[in-house]
């Protein structure tokens, strides 16, 4: 067993081999505090033949027993991933995918499961190291290591891997991974930070990042097996040479179709020419290694040539410049019924977004190894294949589908008003329309429509836009606005979401080595000025949100009761607020400190069911008029019930007409009997009310 460790801010964390799953090709268990994760990775020692794709899976297993928790449900036992599994997944598989050798196309897995959980320190930046650690001491070929540190900031000062009790109050959460010189993977949540606060934030990462390498560096130099060799990529240059000569000015002006769909039937028609002319398929025996390398050199030539028009030419395949956006159109109130709904246009990506206000009693609950334990804002975000003009499954959402919508979550969180000053469960979904790049922030500004459009007073309107770039050599270009292929071909995928005032989520992809300080720089003010365009395109629309909620939302009232009234509330068995919910059609939810939601069809309604919970737990006080019904009868009066577990007396002498004596109280009132009363006496020591009757006409 080897192990070694090191301190970043100020905790030490640890790298274990050696000891565990030793029949994985690498398995490494890290630890910081209590909180431990095993990650493990193999391989298949041989790539399937003719496969021209990596196909890497990472999955992170969350044990419920980690938090000393048993799963909820039925079954009690974990069974599809959490959220947060997936998208640590992601966050994993982001940074590692581009640091495999090129020609590597053997299955690698990675598995994190995650064994001990202190609900102090966070296991997703523990899972991404391990998994580099994992197969920086394996045989898996590697282009690693790489490092992973969450940066924080806690009342204004920057915090390297914070407890997830300063998270909930930090002003920017940032997740870095990166290799020794350059930045690979960003993820960021932030309250309206500055530009600059995030690149100060970079750098800081960038040093405790090279620290994290040192150590899987000395792990590998203790207990690292000897790298499996990696069959050499290449393209035929003979085969390139004369599909160029051939088809080279063809595929350039295919490439340069501004319509997404027709430049794309132009190089799909064109591709299918030069496979017929170097690999022709009626041959009897045609060979498969000239296919692969007329693939590959064709895609190798299409690329070179977009590539080179944006670089060196300063031309994108759509004619823009390079920080132009494009024709961008927002509406409002497209759907009629709903709450609320935005459709946000940008270029041939379109999203609508519609919103739903729900009752607190709607919160989404959280099974899982966190703090957190439900949630009152849900962004679920949806990419059908007809956004792109394809056929394909309909079967729940997908990992990425997941990932934008929680990327588009955490942009429009810190903008929704607190729950005590709208206490609803608020719901956005995002419907993908049409696609050609950076959909998930084309969901951002439409979900800022359908909020304003209901009437929903964020702190401030949301906008995002995509970054992207192209580097050749030492000289790079960085694009506004990228669109599908400048994603497919480019060489970084950068989202910023903000308002005017400053970011509130980051997410950066990059396919090449890395990307230093200065091109995040210059991309976050290029980025800046394009949030505020289109943040004025959307407010030119809608430029506050609306008065008034929809009047198809319901309304929701919050009052406030003494704790010790909450069982007189919902009564034995729950009969007495049952009976209010069937009785008014609403729904209502109390909290263990008295506060009281009544959420109603409309405001009447909600004004009705207030107006009775308040008769219910007010204290009966001299003057009230009350109707109650006579619930005993002695000698010497009638007791009235004026609320539940409340009774007072009417005296036998209260009860004759002009003060006449009355013999028997039965000659007056009985059991059972509906009447009205006025309280004219109350002694709080003794326990004692004293009534008179108003109308006894109707018991004469």
């Amino acid at each position: 067993m080897t192990r070694v460790e090191v301190e970043i801010g100020g905790k030490t964390i640890s790298l274990e081999t050696g000891k565990l799953a030793k029949q994985a090709n690498g398995a490494v268990l890290v630890r910081c505090g209590d909180t431990m994760v095993l990650v493990t990775a193999v391989a298949r020692e041989e790539g399937r033949e003719g496969q021209d794709f990596f196909p890497l899976t990472v999955d992170i297993e969350e044990r419920m027993y980690a938090a000393g928790k048993i799963p909820g449900g039925f079954i009690k036992r974990e069974s599809r991933p959490s959220e947060k599994a997936i998208l640590t997944a992601r966050l994993i598989d982001r940074p590692i995918r581009p640091s495999f050798p090129k020609g590597f196309m053997n299955e690698v897995q990675l598995i994190g499961t995650v064994l001990s959980v202190d609900q102090e320190n966070a296991y997703d930046v523990l899972a991404m190291l391990g998994a580099s650690a994992a197969l920086h001491v394996s045989e898996i070929p590697f282009s690693g290591p790489i490092g992973s540190v969450r940066v924080g900031i806690i009342d204004g000062e920057y915090v390297v891997n914070p407890t997830l009790e300063q998270l909930q109050t930090a002003t920017l959460d940032l997740v870095v991974s990166g290799s020794r010189e350059a930045l690979k993977m960003v993820e960021a949540g932030a309250r309206e930070v500055t530009e600059q606060q995030v690149l100060e934030a970079l750098r800081l990462a960038q040093v405790e990042i090279v620290k994290l390498i040192d150590l899987q560096d000395r792990l590998r130099s203790e207990a690292g097996k000897e790298k499996w060799p990696v069959p050499e990529w290449s393209v035929d240059q003979g085969i390139y040479s004369q599909i160029k000569e051939r088809f080279g000015a063809d595929l350039d002006r295919a490439t340069q179709v501004e319509d997404k769909k027709g430049r794309s039937e132009a190089t799909v028609a064109l591709r299918q020419q030069v496979l017929e002319a170097f690999a022709p398929s009626d041959e009897e025996e045609a060979d498969p290694d000239r296919v692969v390398q007329a693939r590959r050199a064709f895609a190798q030539l299409e690329k070179d040539i977009i590539r080179r028009r944006i670089a060196v030419e300063k031309r994108r395949p759509d004619g823009r410049g390079l920080d132009e956006i494009r024709l961008v159109s927002a509406e409002v109130g497209v759907s009629p019924r709903t709450h609320g709904s935005g459709l946000f246009t940008r270029g041939q990506t379109q999203a609508m977004t519609l919103l739903t206000l729900g009752a607190t009693g709607e919160h989404q609950r959280i099974d899982g190894l966190g703090l957190e334990d439900s949630k009152r804002y849900l962004h679920h975000y949806n990419f059908p294949p007809f956004s792109v003009g394809e056929t394909g499954f309909m079967r729940g959402p997908k990992r990425r589908d997941i990932g934008h919508g929680a990327l588009a979550e955490r942009a429009l969180l810190p903008m929704v008003p607190d729950e005590k000053d709208f206490p609803y469960t608020l719901r956005l979904v995002s419907e993908i329309l049409e696609s050609n790049g950076s959909s998930s922030m084309a969901s951002v500004c439409g979900s800022t429509l359908a909020l304003m459009d209901a009437g929903v007073q964020i702190k401030s309107p949301v906008a995002g836009i995509a970054m992207g770039l192209v580097k050749e050599g030492d000289d790079y270009v960085v694009l506004t606005d990228i669109a599908g292929v400048e994603d497919h071909l480019g060489d970084m995928d950068f989202k910023v979401a903000g308002s005017s005032e400053g970011i509130t989520a980051l997410q950066m992809d990059i396919k090449i080595s890395g990307v230093s300080v200065a091109m995040l720089q210059e991309a976050l003010e290029q980025a800046r000025k394009a949030r505020l365009f289109i943040l004025g395109r959307m407010l030119e629309v809608i430029p506050e949100p609306r008065a008034e909620l929809s009047p198809y939302a319901p309304r929701i009232i919050t009052m406030q009761i003494n704790p010790d009234q909450i069982g007189l509330v919902i009564g034995k068995g729950g009969e007495t607020i049952k009976g209010m919910v069937e009785e008014f059609g609403v729904t209502i939810d109390i909290e263990d400190d008295g506060t009281v939601f009544i959420c109603a069809p409309d405001m009447a309604t909600a004004e009705a069911v207030t107006e009775r919970i308040t008769s219910m737990t007010k204290d009966v006080e001299i003057g009230d008029v009350i109707t109650g019904k006579v619930v005993k009868t002695t000698a010497f009066g009638a007791f009235v019930e004026l609320k539940k577990g409340v009774d007072g007396l009417i005296h036998i002498s209260r009860l004759g007409k002009d003060g006449e004596r009355v013999s028997r109280v039965e000659d007056v009132v009985n059991r059972g009997d509906v009447v009205t009363v006025e309280v004219v006496e109350v002694d709080q020591q003794r326990g004692r009310i004293g009534l008179k009757p108003i109308d006894l006409n109707a018991n004469r």
